[in-house]
């Protein structure tokens, strides 16, 4: 695979991952049907290490007859029934061959009237269950998000027993699954996602409270709650790798259960089929891999058979209950865990990330086992905020890494102007530590400097040869298999050296990176078997699986990650131009020159027109702001600060700030003060100011703040301004608001601007208020929103009437209100939604549960709180003062960067000068030479911006 342009490699990883995912499910289009042809003579283990991704089947009816039985099956699993309905006239069009029996059986305990009705093709829906029920049903065929309502608790007309009704909308047609309440369960009367969410309120708690920074810590906690909600013998994380195989991350069993943690599986054990519909439905359960399945029968007059993977009860392909029944589990429970693709963030906030599934938490049972429709949909909710977590992690891991990288960078390029080009090798850290390899070496003038496992000198001439002869077009190439990419003598090389990047310096100049099989990378973390123990290998099991990507992966490495790709063509670039010759010096100072000159210009104009605004906008604003140097002494005071707390500029200036805060507020201004110091600037942190002199009786005064750090021209933190908010007047309605146990819709109807957009619900979820502000700021009237579900119908992702950014948002606003239903305190939720105009609201969302005169919670009131104009007005100066900063930042170190570039083609050329005979003058040219350079280093860094901007620099004589 030959390098790509650093521009485009997330790109190029997305359409080389779409060819992977092209390729391997055909492979699993073969593997399947050499099953279905060969059934209990079937050799797994060898069928997929003699299967090659590069193998496709012969004829791509192979293929299309595999997705059709993915997407077309005919079968569901028996502990429910299903029917499929006609959208318009409801009435039956297809029905499972157990429907009759489960739906309209005479039960002896309940005495019927009359006939009981027949289930066929053609019957009326209403006809089956009582009329609760039927009303029930058929006001939510008529809803537009149908699943939204799901589960609906209804009653056969005949039996009396109580079913869930699942349902989900295909093209002209709604498939509902039934699956029975069972006795002991204590069944859900209400409708709708909330209800269920509540199960999983501690689980989510716990997820909630956990510290950043330990992917394996969040992963061994999310198997911990899963094991203890859903009772099952073997919970485990299963991790989907870049080239698709799978690993047991992390796993949780009952005592004398064989552990598979450490594990890793070649990709054809989930097929790509398989894991698309995981990302379509998040939960999947199989009751019992040993039950027969059961048919559907469909209305012969169907254009085309119903598509069944929306269904609940869909049935698993014979194949995978082959591979649990061998494995000896019986039942499962699946979650998909869906997280954001790559990094791309655009300033839009309208579109969508691109999703991926990032892995799977599975659950095993060794008994058939069945959990109820809403404990199943609790544990979809705990995994999307689960998924939300992997999230930050990923975020968290890839600046760390980006980090380290910069930093290593940074000191190979310190390395090269001291000791070009030998000291990235010989020196500490050195090429190694860039990125993740086992070896590296550098060819250069014809020698080979090599670090830890290489190739031989010999074996690196044969790879430069065969790079000229069949990558001559190319400035270098990354590969996880030497023997995939062709190289003759790849299987020579063996286990030490299968991948390699190598990027091209000059035409005889090579620096290599190498990194050894997959399989040394694997850490066994089950049992090992005895040495005289033997496995039956063409029995699918989680151990043949794994023996069975050991051969696969015996002659691969693991991939090249786009971030280490942009690190190494990035130090290919430095390398590059260190070993350039100096080109024309005075032109190359005339531009130098030229920048420096359109620098003092524009960076002059810009920045004494945001600096006039900025003092303008400080001395008159009417939002407080105020500053804190590194001491915590305050040197920054304005009008509307002093305003609010009868504190004048003279008599605050110096004072240290937390004596001006209120006690209950001191330990989260200490924290945010830290924090800031430190240049991590925190935003929307409320606390309270202590008033004074006049303003003392009306009491503290309550701020939201955003904390900003000052830094000097060398980007040290010099100390803290805030911008803020007063909510004092808010906070005051809010909390009486809380406090009243009667009748709220006195408040909430109250026109009077001091009190904030408010919205609420039901217990069920149902939006129950809408204030006067919500209509104002939302543009949808009271009437718009009453009666519909919150979660999915006023706020949701698709066709919801304020639709929100992103899926996190949606799932951070169930969490909020989950937890308010449960009787838990929430802080405030950063939130964000489109108004009916199309306009992106942001503000903090607060939510308090709704007490009756009991003190029993009947539902949930929502606080939004807005920016004022002022405040967003000094948010967008201060984004404009950053931006021109930081653009002439980049207009300076490109600057640099293109003065240290000739300035290390000079001191090379000047090293291999002082290797030769010169004369007299020629040393003295050579000291003249030398003093110049380091008066251009000691300018490169100790720069001064602002001396730059006044045309004045120092020099040493």
């Amino acid at each position: 695979m030959s390098s790509q342009p650093v521009q485009s490699s997330t790109n190029t990883a997305r359409s080389r991952h779409s060819a992977m995912v092209i390729a391997q499910t055909s492979m699993d289009a073969k593997l399947h049907a050499e099953f279905e042809e060969s059934g209990s003579s079937f050799d797994y283990s060898s069928s997929v290490r003699e299967t090659n991704v590069d193998q496709i089947p012969k004829s791509n009816k192979v293929t299309t007859a595999y997705l059709h039985q993915i997407q077309k099956g005919k079968a569901i699993q028996p502990f429910g029934c299903l029917l499929a309905l006609d959208e318009k006239t409801f009435t039956v069009i297809a029905y499972s061959e157990n429907a009759p029996e489960m739906l309209t059986m005479v039960s002896h305990a309940v005495p019927t009237v009359g006939d009981h009705p027949i289930l066929g093709i053609g019957s009326e829906i209403r006809t089956i269950f009582t009329a609760p029920s039927a009303a029930a049903l058929q006001k939510a065929l008529g809803f537009g998000e149908v699943s939204l309502l799901n589960p609906i608790l209804v009653h056969c007309k005949t039996s009396g027993k109580p079913f869930y009704a699942i349902i989900h909308r295909v093209t002209g047609s709604l498939i509902i699954d039934f699956e029975p309440v069972k006795p002991h369960e204590v069944p859900m009367t209400a409708a709708g996602a909330l209800q269920s969410y509540k199960l999983a309120a501690k689980a989510i708690n716990r997820l909630q409270s956990l510290p950043s920074g330990s992917i394996e810590r969040l992963c061994d906690t999310m198997v911990h709650e899963v094991f203890e909600l859903t009772g099952y013998d073997r919970v485990m994380i299963y991790k989907f790798h870049e080239d698709d195989h799978g690993e047991v991350f992390t796993e949780i069993t009952k005592p004398g259960l064989e552990p598979y943690v450490g594990l890793h599986y070649p990709a054809t054990d989930i097929p790509q089929a398989a894991r698309f519909l995981f990302m379509k439905n998040k939960v999947r359960m199989i009751c019992d891999c040993r039950a027969n399945h059961v048919q559907v029968v469909q209305d012969g007059k169907l254009p085309a058979d119903l598509t069944l993977c929306g269904s609940t009860l869909r049935a698993p392909h014979s194949c995978h209950l082959q591979y649990m029944e061998n494995m000896n589990s019986i039942a499962s429970l699946v979650m998909s865990v869906v997280v954001n693709e790559g990094d791309e963030e655009g300033s839009d906030p309208a579109p969508e990330k691109r999703k991926r599934l990032w892995g799977l938490v599975v659950c095993h049972h060794t008994t058939p086992r069945f959990v109820p429709f809403p404990l199943r949909y609790a544990c979809e909710f705990l995994a999307q905020v689960f998924a939300i977590h992997v999230n930050k992690e990923f975020e968290l891991e890839s600046q760390m890494v980006e980090k380290n990288i910069l930093r290593t960078q940074t000191l190979l390029c310190d390395m090269l102007l001291r000791d070009a080009p030998l000291g990235i090798i010989s020196q500490n850290p050195n090429v190694m530590d860039l990125v993740k390899c086992d070896g590296a070496a550098l060819l250069f003038k014809g020698k080979k400097y090599r670090l830890g496992m290489t190739p031989t000198d010999f074996q690196i001439q044969d790879i430069v040869s065969w790079l000229d002869e069949y990558h001559r077009d190319s400035t270098g190439l990354s590969t996880d298999s030497m023997y995939d990419a062709g190289f003759p003598g790849a299987l020579a090389l063996g286990d030490a050296v299968c991948g390699m990047a190598a990027v091209k310096i000059t035409d005889k100049d090579w620096l290599f990176w190498f990194r050894s099989h997959t399989a040394s990378e694997i850490r066994w973390g089950g049992a090992k078997h005895e040495q005289g123990d033997k496995d039956d290998g063409r029995k699918m099991h989680p151990r043949i699986s794994f023996k069975a990507f050991l051969e696969v992966v015996k002659t691969r490495s693991l991939p090249w990650k786009d971030y280490e790709m942009d690190a190494i063509h990035s130090l290919q670039l430095i390398l590059r131009n260190a070993f350039k010759e100096l080109g024309d010096k005075d032109s190359e100072a005339m531009a130098i020159h030229m920048k420096l000159s359109d620098l003092q210009i524009d960076g002059i104009q810009e920045l004494e027109a945001v600096t006039s605004e900025m003092v303008r906008l400080i001395e008159t604003a009417s939002v407080p702001i105020l500053a804190i140097d590194v001491d915590g002494l305050v040197n920054g005071w304005n009008t509307k600060i002093a305003e609010l707390t009868g504190l004048t500029v003279d008599e605050a200036i110096g004072r240290h700030f937390l004596d001006l805060v209120e006690d209950s507020s001191a330990d989260v201004v200490n924290q945010m003060l830290k924090m800031a110091l430190q240049g991590n600037e925190e935003r929307n942190v409320q606390f309270e100011l202590k008033s004074h002199g006049e303003m003392s009786e009306a009491g503290p005064i309550s701020l939201v703040v955003n904390a900003c750090a000052s830094r000097d021209v060398k980007e040290n933190v010099v100390g803290v301004c805030f911008i803020a908010q007063d909510i004092t007047a808010q906070k005051s309605m809010m909390d009486k608001f809380t406090r009243i146990e009667g009748d709220y819709r006195a408040i909430v109807q109250n026109p009077n601007p001091l009190i904030p957009p408010i919205f609420g619900t039901d217990e069920f979820g149902w939006c129950s208020e809408w204030n006067a502000a919500m209509t104002k700021l939302t543009g949808w009237s009271r009437d718009d929103v009453m009666n519909k579900m919150l979660l999915g119908e006023v706020f949701g992702m698709n066709r919801a009437l304020c639709r929100l950014k992103n899926q996190e948002s949606y799932v951070n606003l169930g969490v909020g209100v989950n937890n308010a239903v449960t009787g838990q305190d929430n802080e405030k939720i950063p939130f964000g939604f489109f108004s009916r105009n199309r306009k992106y609201v942001e503000c903090l969302l607060c939510v308090s549960k709704k007490l009756d005169a009991e003190g029993a919670v009947t539902g949930v009131f929502c606080f939004l709180q807005l920016a004022s104009q002022e405040l967003q007005q000094a948010l967008h100066v201060q984004r404009l003062s950053e931006q021109t900063a930081m653009k002439r930042l980049r207009v300076l170190s490109y600057i640099r960067r293109e003065i240290r570039n000739p300035l290390s083609g000079i001191i090379f050329s000047r090293k291999m000068l002082e290797g030769t005979d010169l004369g007299d003058d020629q040393k003295n040219l050579m000291r003249t030479s030398m003093h110049c350079q380091r008066q251009l280093n000691m300018i490169l860094d100790d720069t001064d911006l602002d001396h730059i901007i006044e045309g004045y620099v120092h020099f040493r004589d």
